[in-house]
């Protein structure tokens, strides 16, 4: 008797990603797990993004294109569209580090419902070189000071049973860098939703995302994670920010 593998949503969102987005696409549509519903949600783009998208259109579940009010507020439109049991988002210019990684994601799920997000470890490859990785994010299992002591798992290496966003929504779309961090906050820190940590990675990114492409946004970036503390009447320890660079610089050294 054939049983039937609960269903993952991979959310990509995209605006005039024309560049890479083709990457992305053939990185999911690629994997092994059997029971994938892609969504892509695009920001109105002005170039030839939904044309790429459209040569795919047999394995894309479900797709728009409208204008958005940022990132944040497409990966939760993206979010409202899914009816996977998990939820993973895939940018437009990153891969899955192997053709096995949502199997192996998926399994852990399956095997015991108590689990509610998985998460793993990145790397960042240079942009003209995808073989070249330049930087590596890795991480730990959580544990209650988890966030206390400047530690956050990946996002895009982050995945979510749909059941936690169903209860506690998704991102708070008036960040622009940070909206991700302040979710997993919220969900692990606040609600203690239980995530697992497989130490594998899980996704290749390629260098020059939001958060770091320039000192005005590292800037804003820690403003609005100062703001998510606040939000969730949280204050963070005072070695939390010396703790937070001193483990982003060691990224590049690992």
């Amino acid at each position: 008797m054939h049983t039937v593998s609960p269903k993952i949503s991979i959310i990509t969102v995209c605006f005039n990603s024309e560049k890479y987005i083709e990457t992305t696409i053939k990185s999911v549509i690629s994997q092994d797990y059997p029971a994938i519903e892609y969504i892509v949600v695009d920001g109105n783009s002005g170039d030839s993004t939904m044309m790429i998208v459209e040569k795919y259109h047999s394995f894309v579940a479900k797709k728009i294109s409208e204008p958005d009010k940022g990132i944040y507020d497409a990966m939760t439109k993206g979010v409202a569209m899914a009816s996977g049991d998990v939820v993973g988002i895939l940018n437009s210019d990153d891969v899955f580090a192997s053709e096995s990684i949502i199997s192996e994601v998926m399994n852990i799920f399956n095997t015991d419902n108590t689990i509610d997000a998985v998460y793993g470890n990145i790397t960042y490859f240079n942009n003209d070189d995808p073989g070249k990785i330049v930087r590596k994010w890795i991480t730990k299992p959580y544990y209650p000071r988890f966030f206390d002591h400047g530690e956050v798992p990946p996002h895009p290496a982050l995945f979510v049973r749909k059941r936690v966003y169903d209860a506690i929504g998704a991102y708070f779309p008036d960040f622009k860098i940070t909206s991700d961090y302040e979710f997993m906050l919220r969900a692990f820190k606040i609600h203690g939703y239980k995530p697992y940590f497989i130490n594998k990675f899980i996704v290749n990114m390629r260098m020059g995302g939001e958060s770091t492409k320039s000192l005005k946004n590292i800037l804003i970036g820690n403003r609005e994670m100062h703001l998510a503390w606040k939000m969730n009447n949280l204050r963070p320890p005072f070695y939390f920010w010396f703790l937070r660079f001193y483990k982003k610089v060691r990224q590049f050294f690992v």
